[in-house]
């Protein structure tokens, strides 16, 4: 008997390190088409944006390739990185404070129905004003310098931690959690072992959807607070009818997004790589 299954053992072996090496191919393929027909778009919507733009008043609109040229100039200048490394300052500090107060905040909500019944209305209440109009009121309360500014982008990016992260405890199996109590978990050993492993994903996409409204975030508070910032870059340059210069700042942006997005992805195949076995099929 141990002789005969020998053979159907290695052959399993075989089948099995074959299906890993076929796994294997199919995702370098699918990696070398995706760069492929992103190369490809990108390089339409620059041949687009070109045509479009050539026909079009300067003062109006502008084409990539003068965003190109402007873009050289201010780097080389350092103006771009002069204006750009404040708010990258506020962006970061912002986006901590967020990240940290809305993670803690969901968790405690989701966990303790009487907080959520105590301040749960609360949340939505702030969540429906637009973050907009209480920027006047933030410059009235704590000036035009680094404080509000880190007060603004804290709006903008507190919420879709907390509204994540809440949803995320909220959708962990409450069999798990039964499972957990059986077996006389603490507490502690709940959240480490139950709660947060299952909300981890949620977490992680609210992070992502914080980096974005913080970025626009930023940019709002460098226009409304002070004469700094990348914001304030974008506000100076189209008054002066500087529209290739204009568009620097604002493509800048869409990359720093589209970075910290990368990362965050990146981020999460570390910390929960689970959530990402479906796009590996």
């Amino acid at each position: 008997m141990s002789m005969q299954a020998e053979p159907v053992a290695l052959d399993a072996g075989r089948e099995r390190v074959r299906a890993q090496q076929m796994a294997a191919t199919r995702r370098r393929r699918r990696a070398l088409l995706t760069l492929c027909i992103r190369i490809v778009s990108l390089a339409a919507v620059l041949a687009l944006w070109q045509i479009v733009g050539a026909g079009i008043d300067p003062v109006l609109f502008t084409t990539p390739i003068a965003v190109a040229k402007a873009a050289y100039g201010m780097i080389v200048s350092g103006e771009l990185w002069t204006y750009l490394w404040p708010s990258l300052v506020i962006f970061a500090v912002g986006l901590t404070i967020a990240a940290l107060v809305g993670i803690a905040t969901g968790l405690l909500l989701a966990r303790f129905w009487v907080i959520d019944v105590a301040l749960g209305v609360y949340i939505t209440f702030l969540y429906s004003i637009p973050a907009v109009a209480l920027v006047p009121l933030i410059v009235l309360w704590a000036g035009f310098e680094s404080t509000a500014k880190i007060i603004v982008l804290f709006l903008f990016a507190f919420f879709p931690m907390a509204i994540n992260t809440y949803q995320g405890v909220k959708n962990v199996d409450p069999r798990l959690i039964e499972v957990g109590r059986s077996f006389r978990c603490s507490e502690r050993q709940l959240w480490a072992n139950i709660v947060l492993p299952g909300a981890l994903p949620f977490i992680v996409t609210g992070l992502r959807l914080a980096v974005g409204r913080g970025l626009i975030g930023m940019v709002l508070a460098d226009q409304y607070t002070a004469i700094s910032g990348i914001g304030y870059l974008i506000v100076r340059t189209a008054a002066t009818y500087q529209v290739d210069r204009m568009f620097v700042p604002i493509v800048t942006l869409g990359i720093l997004g589209i970075t910290f997005t990368a990362l965050l992805r990146v981020l999460e195949r570390r910390v929960a790589p689970w959530t990402l076995a479906g796009e590996q099929d």
